[in-house]
């Protein structure tokens, strides 16, 4: 999927894909892409659910279509304070699904807001989002995860067991009973930048430099949404895949 939009001041070219893999009976995570209804500008946002239940399909959908609805109803410059409520809202929402659902009932939520007034990231749980900027690829966002909290301190290696059984313990998600808050970063955008949202089934799965070289290649941005969901299959697809891919001109 592409679609055409203005916003930052900049033309944005966004292009998506998204897979079940090879482990799960369907696919838990959740995408959206559109153009703001009040003003040109892109909401992109990508959840995913936590575990195979309804209560991940409900935590993801409801997160989304939250978060989403307010983004689009919202007059104002973005800025975190609108951001922070919608994800308020979302936590809300979710956590009543879930004392109806008596089960685990959470998700992730990584999103990106631009309009003529700037752009903003807003990430919770280990969704990510990744910024190829003058053929350095950088990760914008973090994990919130043990298994983060262990890389960055050193307390066991990235490749143990420990640290794998660490990435499946969220500090921070869409119906925590804490009702946490979201990192909520400003970026600019520049010609040239190609940002990409995905959920853990293509970080985990797609090494750094292959989606270095895909995001570098030049291709137009559904091409390479697609080539890193294939890529995520060739190496297991051991889990539900999604990437939304930005190109700046």
């Amino acid at each position: 999927m592409t679609i055409e939009v203005r916003g930052a001041g900049r033309h944005l070219q966004v292009g998506t894909a998204t897979d079940i893999g090879r482990r799960y009976p369907a696919n838990f995570d959740v995408l959206h892409t559109a153009e703001l209804q009040r003003r040109p500008g892109l909401c992109a946002v990508v959840a995913d659910g936590m575990g195979a239940g309804e209560g991940s399909r409900t935590a993801g959908r409801t997160a989304v279509d939250v978060f989403t609805t307010a983004v689009q109803e919202h007059r104002g410059p973005f800025a975190p304070p609108p951001l922070f409520a919608a994800v308020a809202d979302a936590q809300r929402q979710v956590r009543a699904a879930g004392q109806t659902l008596r089960e685990l009932t959470g998700c992730t939520l990584t999103a990106l807001v631009a309009d003529a007034t700037g752009a903003w990231v807003t990430q919770i749980g280990d969704s990510r989002v990744y910024r190829l900027r003058g053929g350095l690829l950088e990760l914008l966002t973090i994990d919130h995860t043990e298994a983060w909290l262990g890389a960055v301190h050193g307390w066991y290696p990235a490749d143990s067991p420990q640290a794998e059984a660490a990435r499946y313990q969220l500090h921070r998600f869409i119906g925590h009973p804490g009702l946490p808050e979201p990192d909520v970063l400003s970026v600019t955008m520049f010609p040239g930048d190609v940002y990409c949202l995905c959920t853990d089934g293509i970080a985990e799965q797609v090494p750094y430099q292959h989606m270095e070289r895909t995001l570098g290649s030049g291709a137009p941005p559904d091409v390479m949404a697609s080539a890193l969901v294939a890529a995520s299959l060739e190496a297991g697809g051991r889990d539900n895949a999604t990437a939304v891919v930005v190109k700046v001109y």
